[in-house]
């Protein structure tokens, strides 16, 4: 069922109900949208470690309510013994997904908060470190019941996961993870979290708690070294955007696939589709995105590397090129690839407007599974996405980012509305977040209508021999009968609610009273929370 969506002054969405409460906190408090999004980045990091943490990365998008967007990359690249050579030698054909050789790119996401919270400040921010991480050390240190989600996700090359240094000792319980409604204990997660709320920031990076990151990530022989994590800064980067016939919509550059999701909403656009969940709603979202994944592989990549403006692609005339070549009642063949990824999203709007939408991932469930001994964190897998071929726009190098899925959405519309909206779903997020766009842009659904309504991914999971078009069970039978007489490869899930479907989350500001409506997935342990 849809989850009754929040009206307030200001809100937050999150897909745990103790991140939520901890942004609303702030906000209670007298903090701005920026300083709620650090606490809740810092406490789902400790309460939903299956999918993020601060062995992560994050991509920030902000909008100040007089206009101006602003866009951080806290994403990390990889370790300096990163080398295509060293894999070889060791007899990989292909980057590993977990263990030591899988945590090979520096972890990003606490830079990023540092900038962040460099940016409140700006704002008006006055809120102490210890206040935005306390949560998150209380959660860590007392416990927190383990949500049901974390049992639902499906755990990718399982054996080496559990086998990865530190992990059995972190999330095990007589060799499986425990079910949902036991307490977990993370006691040395909370002291990382005390040090840096004490100390600041930077000191995860360049102080006692970077100097025990480093020796533990060479005991266990990650190729990340010491330097590579003291020279780590989070940046600041221009946001890409696409003008739509109803807003402007923003998103992030290389090395996300931000370009993937404007691209997907541009395509769509041109084909002028009247009618929301008819079958040319779906089939033109499903081409465009076949089209706009074309176009990302050729371009994505480290921004040092970039040979193609991303920008260069969001015109006009590249629309009209692109969606001249979707068949009206046609699907296109599409190269099959696999589509993982574990990934939170968090939106908050604050009364004054200020608007933040935030995406804080570890990749797979629970990364490389490497859990460090001295600060208990687990570190990502992101440099998973590389290869091994030094022909490849992803080849591995030394000092480069790896291409993410992350990709967070804020969107300005004409009218005065402004929404920040996101999901995890690795590199499925375009797709989800095309459909809940325009469901909610295009075609009038409600925002809780919009998250709640059945969704289908097409693509091709880990292992799976060819790409299908996966749909959750509710939707109508005869829409899946024209989809498939279309040539999609229909592919029924036996379940109203797929977890794989994402975890999507929308607010939006209304100009004429000033309110925020928020409303959650409820395909997640979370929700939305107002003032």
């Amino acid at each position: 069922m849809p989850e009754t969506p929040v009206f307030s002054t200001a809100a937050v969405a999150a897909p745990h109900t103790l991140a939520a409460e901890a942004g609303r906190t702030i906000l209670a408090t007298g903090g701005n949208a920026v300083e709620a999004m650090v606490a809740m980045a810092a406490t789902i990091a400790v309460v939903y470690p299956h999918m993020n943490g601060l062995g992560g990365d994050g991509f920030w998008l902000v909008r100040e309510p007089r206009g101006r967007v602003h866009a951080l990359d806290a994403s990390g690249p990889a370790g300096s013994l990163a080398t295509i050579k060293r894999y070889r030698d060791k007899g990989y054909d292909s980057i590993p997904p977990r263990g030591p050789d899988a945590a090979l790119t520096v972890a990003g996401a606490v830079s990023g908060w540092g900038l962040a919270l460099d940016l409140a400040k700006a704002l008006g921010g006055q809120l102490p470190r210890d206040m935005l991480l306390g949560d998150a050390i209380r959660l860590a240190r007392e416990g927190y019941r383990i949500g049901a989600a974390e049992g639902r996700n499906p755990l990718l090359e399982e054996a080496a996961l559990f086998a990865a240094p530190g992990f059995a000792e972190a999330f095990l319980k007589e060799g499986k993870l425990p079910p949902a409604g036991e307490t977990r204990h993370s006691l040395r997660l909370a002291d990382t979290l005390e040090q840096i709320a004490h100390a600041g920031l930077a000191d995860f990076y360049r102080g006692d708690v970077g100097r025990e990151i480093a020796a533990d990530l060479e005991r266990i022989g990650s190729p990340i070294t010491r330097k590579d994590i003291e020279t780590y800064q989070a940046r600041v980067v221009k946001p890409l955007s696409v003008e739509l016939k109803h807003s402007t919509v923003y998103n992030m550059p290389p090395p996300s696939q931000g370009l993937a999701t404007l691209l997907m909403l541009g395509l769509f656009h041109r084909l002028d589709v009247k009618q929301g969940e008819a079958p040319e709603h779906h089939h033109g979202l499903i081409e465009a995105a076949k089209r706009a994944f074309a176009i990302r592989d050729k371009v994505v990549t480290d921004p040092r590397e970039l040979t193609l403006d991303p920008a260069s692609f969001l015109t006009p005339t590249v629309f009209e090129k692109e969606a001249a070549m979707i068949e009206a009642r046609r699907a296109a063949p599409y190269p099959p690839r696999p589509a993982e990824g574990d990934t939170i999203w968090m939106g908050c709007i604050d009364k004054d407007g200020l608007a933040v939408s935030y995406i804080q991932s570890v990749f797979w469930a629970f990364g490389s599974g490497c859990v460090l001994p001295a600060t208990g964190i687990h570190w990502h897998n992101r440099g998973f996405s590389f290869s091994l071929d030094p022909k490849s726009l992803k080849a591995l190098e030394p000092g480069k980012k790896p291409f993410h899925t992350l990709t967070p959405g804020l969107a300005v519309f004409n009218d005065g509305r402004v929404l920040s909206y996101g999901t995890m779903g690795g590199e499925g997020q375009p797709q989800i977040l095309g459909q809940i766009f325009t469901r909610y842009g295009d075609f009038g659904m409600s925002l809780a209508d919009a998250v709640d309504a059945p969704r289908w991914l097409f693509g091709k999971r880990w292992k799976e021999p060819s790409a299908t078009l996966k749909v959750e069970d509710r939707f109508d039978s005869s829409l899946l009968r024209a989809l498939s007489s279309y040539g999609h490869p229909v592919e029924e899930l036996a379940k109203p609610y797929a977890d794989m479907m994402g975890h999507a989350g929308m607010l939006v500001k209304h100009p004429r009273n000033g309110r925020v409506e928020a409303v959650h997935d409820p395909r997640s342990d979370g929700g939305s929370l107002g003032l």
